[in-house]
């Protein structure tokens, strides 16, 4: 099963049945058995060294609990008030530079590597700390608690849908998401350039009803995407896949709550801004 998630995407069976990175069809997102087809009872029975839900769980929850410890400390230790703005906010720009880097090195990994997942989270959580500290504090005053909220709201009410498959993951749901995406992120990197060449309020994206309605778009994108990974996870342990991928779980399931929650924000601060 393929996954819009570049970090999850790399999975793939080989001819023995053993979970493996897959040189070939990884480029192609394809795998070695049919994609997003109902799982065969081959009898082989999953071994103590096979990747289960409880350990996807652990890995997950200790990699948001190093994403929230880390914005929780720079929050407090790293203030956005006058004196201390710019030293904050280079931090915090430095800190999203190497948790990029870091996403990108473990994302062209063969095998999960836990060193660099941990320091991704923490430097993450650095950058989140910082720029949700500066939104609370100089455009919309408690948005980031509702932030949370509406991450926990979203996040809860895709695993319910998946669950109960309201959601249908499919080959042409992977490929509606994966096209959407694209747009979605050729769209910013414009704003982004608009923004930086004199149009100070780029695209129109970080206001009013086009910002709000793109927000929105960014939010379903993201529970497309935690779809996506829910069902990457479930054909992993279905697969047998080896315990120590569910670091690989955990670090993308953590990169498309980290989307979520961003998004989240977006639309709430253009609320409580508008007001």
């Amino acid at each position: 099963m393929k996954s819009s998630n570049p970090i999850l995407s790399r999975w793939s069976t080989g001819p023995s049945g053993q979970y493996q990175r897959d040189p070939v069809n990884a480029a192609a997102g394809e795998y070695g058995t049919s994609p997003y087809a109902p799982l065969a009872d081959t009898g082989r029975q999953v071994d103590s060294a096979s990747l289960t839900m409880d350990e996807v769980i652990v890995r997950t929850a200790t990699t948001l609990g190093i994403v929230v410890l880390t914005a929780v400390l720079s929050w407090l230790l790293l203030p956005v008030d006058e004196a201390n703005l710019g030293r904050s906010y280079g931090i915090a720009v430095a800190a999203a530079l190497i948790a990029f880097v870091l996403s990108i090195i473990q994302a062209v990994k063969p095998t999960p590597f836990p060193a660099l997942i941990i320091g991704y989270a923490a430097f993450e959580g650095v950058f989140l700390g910082v720029f949700s500290g500066a939104v609370s504090t100089h455009i919309a005053p408690g948005v980031v608690g509702q932030a949370v909220l509406g991450t926990f709201a979203v996040s809860a009410g895709t695993l319910i849908a998946y669950r109960m498959r309201w959601i249908r993951v499919t080959q042409r749901f992977a490929g509606f998401v994966g096209a959407a995406a694209m747009g979605f992120l050729l769209l910013l990197i414009a704003d982004a350039l608009f923004s930086s060449f004199g149009a100070g309020n780029g695209l129109g994206f970080h206001s009013g009803s086009l910002g709000i309605v793109f927000g929105l778009v960014g939010i379903v994108l993201g529970a497309a995407f935690l779809a996506l990974d829910f069902k990457q996870v479930e054909d992993a342990i279905a697969h047998g896949a080896p315990r120590k991928t569910a670091w690989l779980a955990a670090f993308g399931l953590t990169t498309t709550l980290v989307w979520i929650y961003l998004e989240v924000l977006r639309v709430l601060t253009i609320f409580k801004s508008d007001d």
